[in-house]
């Protein structure tokens, strides 16, 4: 099998590329959380990890892109995407509009990872960990 055409984004759908995002976005945040945070302990790392991997927090963190004009035209087609995919089940925790918008975001952090752009993705990122900074912990 040809590994170019497995990861083309051009040639997944939506939900893979968001699949394969929300692992990318799990990674950076757990990087961040575990050098700046100051906790070691699973349970509290997780906690803090919610803030930023749950659908409200995602959907949040991509208007603010949006509405910063920090993503492209080529961004903004592949988050429109993502956000259109029909996934057949959504989160108790969560309304429809928010976790299309934050499968959207992740649909985008998959589709860079795929084209080798991580230095867009490291931008992003940076911009999300700018924008809501990890508090370092008191006592965990």
């Amino acid at each position: 099998m040809d590994e170019a055409a497995v990861t083309d984004p051009n040639l997944l759908n939506s939900l893979a590329l968001a699949y394969m995002g929300d692992a990318v976005i799990e990674v950076y945040v757990r990087r961040e959380i575990i050098s700046r945070s100051g906790v070691s302990k699973p349970h509290a790392l997780h906690a803090r990890a919610v803030a930023y991997v749950s659908a409200k927090s995602q959907s949040k963190f991509l208007h603010e892109l949006m509405d910063g004009h920090f993503l492209t035209e080529e961004e903004l087609n592949v988050v429109r995407r993502g956000r259109n995919a029909k996934s057949h089940s959504v989160p108790r925790n969560t309304d429809v509009q928010t976790y299309n918008f934050s499968t959207g975001f992740e649909a985008l952090i998959g589709t860079l990872y795929f084209k080798g752009e991580n230095e867009r993705i490291d931008a992003i990122m940076d911009r999300m960990f700018a924008n809501h900074p990890v508090e370092r912990s008191k006592c965990e």
